[in-house]
């Protein structure tokens, strides 16, 4: 790897945990325990459509590691890297679908992965199968949250690839 690219991947996963910091802060937008936006992941959808995987998926997991580390909260880690994982796999397999110009539709269906990521993860831990219940309603809030992540990043994706 490049000084240059290591720089930069270094810089977006800092720009990510800033954004998940800030995002700690934010009071819950639903009652409901376990739904937020999710803004640290435009950086990881701007980064896969702009740098690729390799970048990306290292910005997600260092993000993942550290957020978990720096907000005190260990066992988070274990939910956000399967969510992560699962996310992480929609979005490749969307990468090859859409096109520049459906940036917001990859971040959608990849939201919705997350959910059924956590969710996976959360059963396998508490051997409660019940908890797949929960899936509609986190569904439902990671489509929107992903149709707002998804737009951001399309939006970074199209003001960089201006860039000189």
């Amino acid at each position: 790897m490049s000084v240059k690219r290591i720089a930069r991947d270094a810089v977006l996963t800092a720009l990510a945990l800033v954004i998940f910091a800030v995002e700690l802060q934010i009071p819950p937008l639903t009652p409901v325990p376990g739904i937020k936006l999710g803004l640290a992941n435009v950086v990881t959808v701007a980064a896969l459509f702009l740098f690729g995987p390799w970048d990306a998926g290292a910005i997600m997991i260092l993000r993942i590691l550290l957020g978990g580390f720096f907000s005190s909260n260990p066992s988070a880690i274990i939910y956000s890297l399967a969510g992560g994982a699962f996310s992480f796999a929609a979005l490749l397999l969307m990468r090859k679908i859409v096109n520049k110009k459906q940036i917001w539709a990859a971040s959608t269906i990849s939201a919705a992965f997350h959910n059924l990521g956590q969710i996976c993860a959360a059963v396998l831990i508490t051997r409660t199968p019940a908890l797949f219940a929960y899936l509609p309603l986190l569904t439902a809030a990671g489509i929107i949250a992903g149709i707002v992540t998804g737009l951001a990043a399309q939006l970074a994706v199209n003001r960089i690839k201006k860039l000189p």
